[in-house]
């Protein structure tokens, strides 16, 4: 990722999406293994043993691999697929992005809290912009996220930013650019797959207070 959180044009390897056909870069796929008894096992990391099978991270891609029995296919052997498949992927890819907001913040490239997020701006430091899904949108247009492509972050929660900053509630953060940026920008992606209709930048206005 480069300054203002755009991409730096590197192509990552390239994987096929078991339901749609079409190929694309892992960092917009989920992979998959078959576990020692013959279960299907989400690999978020990429680092588990056994051949990788892939989908696209959204809700509506896994819920069709699990309905229409794709996995099976996939793998050539009876599998067994957990009950609820996206639900739990969306809960795995969840704590996966606060962990790494953690880190970021522990290494100084994240902070919370309007302040700091408008001083980042000022200085032309905020890589991303990171904002709960459920704050007041009126509140969340004092703040814009800097130009460019994923410079923006929305598919969290209030409580799942306060827990990655060590605080009951967040609904201000940003990122610097480096280190973990690209990591968390990547994996917020992909949960925002599983999160419909959640996420977008607030343009508008609401009645509530920030």
């Amino acid at each position: 990722m480069t300054r203002g959180g755009k991409r730096n044009g590197k192509d990552g390897p390239e994987r096929r999406c078991i339901v749609s056909g079409s190929s694309g870069t892992t960092d917009r796929l989920i992979r998959f293994v078959v576990g020692p008894e013959a279960q299907i096992v989400p690999d978020l990391a990429g680092r588990l043993p056994g051949r990788g099978i892939w989908v696209t991270a959204s809700r509506d891609s896994l819920d069709k691999a699990e309905a229409k029995k794709l996995f099976a296919r996939a793998a050539r052997q009876a599998v067994t697929v957990p009950q609820g498949l996206a639900d739990l992927v969306e809960g795995l890819l969840s704590r996966r992005v606060i962990a790494l907001l953690s880190l970021a913040r522990k290494g100084g490239q994240a902070v919370a809290g309007y302040e700091k997020c408008r001083d980042l701006a000022l200085r032309d430091e905020m890589a991303v912009l990171v904002q709960a899904h459920d704050g007041s949108s009126r509140g969340k247009t004092k703040l814009r996220p800097p130009d460019g492509a994923d410079s923006y972050i929305g598919c969290l929660s209030a409580q799942e930013l306060g827990l990655a900053f060590g605080r009951e509630h967040v609904i201000h953060a940003a990122l610097r650019a480096g280190g973990l940026s690209q990591a968390v920008v990547e994996e917020a992606a992909r949960l925002q797959g599983l999160r419909l209709n959640i996420g977008g930048y607030a343009t508008g206005e609401d009645k509530t207070d920030a």
